[in-house]
């Protein structure tokens, strides 16, 4: 890793490594006392404090207070940042096209500044989300009841997306919810709005998989359920399964005679 630190600098020497980082396509961070302000679909301004600020060669900006996960103010990937001198302190300006927006920070003491080319191929991966569920339901679907044939996924209907859509051995349509956490009450009643869509309107899926509207069963699927929507369940006619999210990530898996 190229990297280039400098400590308590003038905002002229900030200035000049902050140039040269953009150049190298560097990835930038600075401690420093500064003020920020935005510009775009809404106006912001944050008065003078000891932030941290970081610039990525995708040109994500972000700046950070000393509290929270998220930053109090960014700009996404495929912003432009430029750099200048003015009244002997540093400014830097974010710039997003499309929406218009403009992030400005004025500098006036840096605590600390560098600069460094970091090599990183990798993606992330990720295990025991909804998303995992879904996959592992549509290879094994017994998981649901045996015969459950599963159909189509994130089905769009007006009130959002159903995550499963398939029929069980009476060719009764199956709607399914997943959740990979603890379900609550609000997990219930979306579903329940998914299934009034379906049955409020002359669906023609439900002819093109040939399921037959005398039925249309609604299930939601999580590892457990609270009190409260055990009991909403009951009352709309709604059912429940149990699933747990796979925990295994991809680069885990160890490929064995089984598969073949």
């Amino acid at each position: 890793m190229k990297y280039k630190i400098l400590e308590t600098p003038s905002c002229e020497e900030g200035y000049e490594l902050v140039q040269e980082a953009l150049r190298k396509k560097s990835t930038i961070l600075i401690f420093a006392y500064c003020r920020v302000s935005y510009e775009g679909r809404a106006l912001s301004e944050l008065n003078w404090g000891e932030r941290i600020i970081m610039i990525k060669p995708d040109g994500a900006f972000l700046i950070h207070q000393d509290k929270k996960v998220e930053p109090v103010n960014w700009q996404p990937p495929k912003s432009r940042t430029r750099s200048y001198i003015k009244n002997d302190n540093l400014f830097l300006e974010s710039h997003r096209r499309t929406p218009k927006e403009l992030l400005t920070v004025e500098i006036k003491k840096i605590q600390f500044i560098n600069y460094a080319n970091i090599e990183d191929y990798e993606e992330l991966e990720q295990a025991g989300y909804e998303k995992d569920m879904g996959d592992m339901i549509m290879e094994k679907p017994h998981m649901i009841e045996e015969g459950f044939t599963p159909t189509a996924r994130e089905y769009s209907v007006e009130h959002g997306f159903i995550d499963i859509l398939g029929k069980d051995n009476d060719n009764n349509l199956m709607v399914l919810e997943l959740k990979a956490r603890k379900a609550g009450i609000t997990a219930v009643k979306q579903l329940r709005r998914y299934l009034q869509d379906l049955e409020n309107t002359d669906n023609d899926y439900l002819k093109d998989c040939k399921a037959q509207k005398k039925k249309i069963r609604g299930l939601l699927v999580a590892p457990s359920i609270m009190d409260d929507a055990l009991e909403l369940l009951k009352e709309e006619g709604i059912e429940f399964v149990s699933i747990k999210p796979p925990r295994e990530l991809k680069r885990d898996k160890k490929v064995t005679l089984d598969a073949f």
